[in-house]
This record gives C-alpha cells, sequence and structure tokens, in this order.
C-alpha cells in the first residue's frame, strides 16, 4: 500500500511533496464546468486530507486555475505546501494566446502568475509545453528562471511537456532540478525508461508524473471513446489497457489503483499528480492510492508482456 501524503524530498531542492499531488486542469474548466464553490472545495479537501503538492498552470483556463488555487493555498501557512506552476502561454483578456519563451516574457509571466494567485511565492516554476520552442526555451526562459532561482525567489526550476525525449534533451542543455512528465511513464506507456528516467537518475533531476491515466483509457478502457494521449485511442493502447485491467480484476485491484501507484517504484519519481473536479473524484483517488497491491499483479503483468522488463515497481522501491 502506498501512502499519498507522505512527504519525500524533491531531489537536491530542499523542498518536500507528497507523493500525491492534486493537478488543477479540471479546475480550470479544462474539460467541462466546475463551479467556484465545488473548485475551492475540492483544493481545501486536498489540504485538509493532508496533500501538500499542487500544481497549475495559466493554460487551465486561462488562468482561473491559479486563480481559484490561490484563493484557497493564500489562506494557509506558506511553508505548509508546496506549489508548482508553469509558463510560456500567454493569456490576453481572459484568453490563451500564443506562447513566448523568451527571457523578458518570461519574467512578465513570472509575475503575471504570482499576481493571479495572491501568493508571495512560486516554489517551483516549468517551462510549460516547449517541445516546438526548444532553443528560445534554452536561451531565454531556462536563463530567466536560472536567475530567479539563483535570487532565491523561486526554489526549484524545470519544464512540464508529454515528450520525454525533449526533456532529455533540455536535461542535456541546462541544469534542472525536476521535470514534470505527463503520459509517457504510466502503466500502459513506459517509453520514457528509453530516455528522461535513465538520465534522470544519472543527473539527480526528480521526476514528476502528470496523466497517470493517459488521459482517460486507464481510467476506463471499455468507454466507447477512451482516448489516448488526448486523442481517440488506437485499438492497440485499448487491446493492451483491457488485458492490464483484466489481471487487475484477477487480483482483485481496481485499474486506477495500479495506475496510480505504478510510477512510484521508479527511484526517479518522486510525485503522481492526479486531476480531480469534485471533493468525491478527490477521495477516490486518495482510496486508489492507497489500495493494496499484491506483488503478484506486477509479477503477472511482466509474465503476460503488458509490463516493461526494465520498470521497477512499487514493490521493488
Amino acid at each position: 500500500m502506498t501512502d499519498p501524503t507522505q512527504q519525500v524530498p524533491l531531489g537536491r531542492t530542499g523542498l518536500d511533496v507528497t507523493q500525491f499531488g492534486l493537478g488543477t486542469a479540471a479546475l480550470g474548466l479544462m474539460y467541462e464546468p466546475v463551479a467556484d464553490e465545488a473548485a475551492l472545495a475540492t483544493v481545501q479537501r486536498a489540504y485538509d486530507l493532508d496533500v501538500r503538492f499542487f500544481d497549475t498552470s495559466p493554460l487551465y483556463g486561462a488562468g482561473l486555475a491559479e486563480t481559484r488555487a490561490g484563493v484557497v493555498l493564500r489562506e494557509l501557512p506558506r511553508d505548509s505546501f508546496v506549489l508548482s506552476d508553469k509558463l510560456g502561454h500567454v493569456i490576453v483578456d481572459g484568453v490563451v494566446e500564443g506562447r513566448d519563451y523568451s527571457y523578458d516574457g518570461t519574467l512578465r509571466l513570472f509575475e503575471q502568475s504570482l499576481a493571479r494567485s495572491g501568493l508571495d511565492r512560486i516554489d517551483i516554476e516549468l517551462i510549460h509545453d516547449p517541445e516546438d520552442y526548444m532553443e528560445a526555451a534554452i536561451d531565454g526562459a531556462y536563463r530567466a528562471l536560472r536567475e530567479l532561482r539563483n535570487q532565491g525567489v523561486v526554489r526549484a526550476i524545470g519544464a512540464g511537456m508529454n515528450f520525454s525525449d525533449k526533456l532529455t534533451w533540455l536535461a542535456h542543455h541546462g541544469e534542472f532540478d525536476c521535470f514534470l512528465l505527463a503520459g509517457r511513464y504510466t502503466l500502459l506507456d513506459q517509453s520514457a525508461l528509453d530516455d528522461l528516467l535513465p538520465e534522470a537518475v544519472r543527473q539527480g533531476i526528480a521526476i514528476y508524473i502528470g496523466g497517470p491515466f493517459n488521459s482517460g483509457i486507464l481510467a476506463n478502457p471499455y468507454a466507447a471513446t477512451a482516448t489516448f494521449n488526448y486523442a481517440p485511442a488506437d485499438q492497440a493502447w485499448v487491446k493492451k489497457a483491457r488485458k492490464i485491467d483484466a489481471v487487475c480484476q484477477e487480483h482483485e485491484v481496481p485499474l486506477k489503483a495500479a495506475a496510480l501507484q505504478f510510477p512510484l517504484g521508479h527511484s526517479a519519481v518522486v510525485s503522481v499528480l492526479s486531476g480531480a473536479r469534485s471533493i468525491g473524484e478527490l477521495e477516490e483517488n486518495l482510496a486508489m492510492f492507497r489500495h493494496p497491491i499484491p506483488a503478484a499483479l506486477w509479477d503477472d503483468l511482466r509474465s503476460a508482456g503488458l509490463l516493461d522488463e526494465r520498470a521497477p515497481t512499487p514493490i521493488d522501491s
């Protein structure tokens, strides 16, 4: 059984994060409407249940997620939680309009995020989705964030995206503390074992995982419109997800539980982020995080060729 509220070091940053982090994309209306009251109550309930790691971005609802998270977090003891935010997406009059990874633009976007959250500082700042702007991200955004880190304005810097190879490239071109990797190290897709995770171990870069359900397919692989990587899932992924679920059912383990806990088996991974649109979804995620998983489940997944042989599991760690 994994403890979602256990605090672990975020690499060499001096920050401690809980093994479960609340992602706020859903609270920024990224998927469907969520009322203010429900959004604020979800953030507060997470804190009341000892979740101490929160992740947000201006992209989520054109700043709405930052604002909503900030309403709750700024009323709490500031040293009692860690906030991860992102920059790169430009917000103009409540609409996301383009990207800016320049040095000056990064500093402006950082100040705008601070203003929306109402907090006195952001602990972790990530370059968000720079996969088509890699040189600009290093020449501009990274240089600005490095200076903010040197000045003590932020404690840790990194990048967040879905591409493990691009994050590996960044690791080779800068001095980063942590990366948010979405969807490429999950119970369904362990492709980050080919590049990012070995490099993260070598450099001591902390990884936290987003999209542990691969944008939906690992939450329900039988859905009529199962999604993988934010698009309708190919049948090969659907078949694999259903086979994984069949093994989970044999061991009376919910697929969601295995999906949430699996990434923490790797030594580079410190936390798994999962979003919630309500207190009910939040509490379900925490229950899945705590659900006992026998070692035999992981063994059977390996034997069936459903789990990369190189992938350590929570029972191994």
